[in-house]
């Protein structure tokens, strides 16, 4: 078994949950290699054995049977980063608040590995959505990608801003609003939800495209088909606006011509038994704990 291990997180006891995967992971002769400055950040405070480095653009192949993430969601959006289209499947252990991504709780971290071991999981493909445009975005190319959504907001004034949407090069709408939001199903728990957006199962072949604070109320998210090419292009008051890619945000001036699509390849997210997707969203979000019998 070969597994690459990363984080964010530092909080103080992370290093002691990093520490019991690394023995469950000894117990089955585990290959294991950390990402560069996470290891640093558990080697100055814990004295551990050596280990292979990986960084962002060398050190990882698809030979890898596991990506273990320590953090939150936002952790998980940075390891996608790493991973790109080698098919690796990641899983989360959430080291804070519970999260859709990242949801196997710290306490339970051995089982990471006892329940992998035990095939007592699925590997679920998620969609991702990829930009292009008629500018070259150096921040960008490299990684055009995102897991959850790509968004396009005002900067720099409390104006709305204009973004001229088409389908499939199909006008649509002129949206007026703080920004627009093009979600996957996997990001549809996240920055389109709290907007008003609606709830996606992952495997749903979809994408949602939600107004942020809208001028007119009758501006309603849309889900439409995930083959759908979205063009975006912002006019306001200001020169510039922001795009951002989950977490990773440039900022373009108006005018530019933006193109989202479904990405040519899927990130896998290793949904263990225990810790479904249904579950999160019973616990997370809709009905509470389980109240069955």
């Amino acid at each position: 078994m070969k597994v690459a291990i990363y984080g964010q997180t530092y909080n103080d006891d992370t290093v002691d949950y990093v520490c019991e995967l690394l023995s469950e992971l000894k117990l089955h002769n585990a290959n294991i290699s950390f990402e560069k400055d996470f290891y640093n950040f558990v080697t100055a405070s814990k004295e551990i054995e050596d280990f292979s480095i990986f960084t962002e653009n060398s050190g990882l192949d698809a030979s890898f049977d596991m990506f273990v993430s320590f953090g939150g969601d936002g952790t998980i959006l940075r390891a996608i980063t790493f991973v790109k289209d080698l098919g690796i499947p990641i899983v989360g252990v959430n080291t804070g608040r519970l999260g859709f991504l990242s949801t196997f709780k710290k306490e339970d971290v051995k089982k990471v590995v006892q329940e992998f071991v035990a095939k007592d999981y699925t590997i679920v493909d998620r969609s991702l959505v990829e930009v292009t445009s008629n500018v070259n975005i150096p921040e960008f190319n490299a990684i055009n990608f995102a897991l959850n959504e790509v968004t396009v907001s005002r900067k720099d004034t409390t104006s709305m801003i204009t973004v001229e949407t088409s389908l499939n090069n199909e006008y649509l709408n002129s949206y007026w609003a703080d920004g627009l939001i093009v979600s996957t199903p996997t990001g549809s728990t996240g920055y389109s939800l709290s907007c008003g957006g609606p709830v996606i199962t992952p495997t749903a072949k979809s994408l949602v495209i939600t107004p942020i604070a809208p001028h007119n109320l009758n501006a309603r998210p849309l889900v439409i088909s995930d083959n759908t090419v979205v063009k975006l292009k912002v006019s306001g008051r200001e020169k510039n606006h922001l795009l951002s890619l989950d977490s990773r945000i440039v900022t373009l001036e108006n005018g530019t011509e933006i193109t989202v699509k479904k990405a040519d390849f899927t990130v896998k997210l290793i949904e263990y038994t225990s810790e479904s997707f249904l579950k999160t969203l019973r616990n997370k979000l809709l009905w509470g704990e389980d109240k069955r019998n």
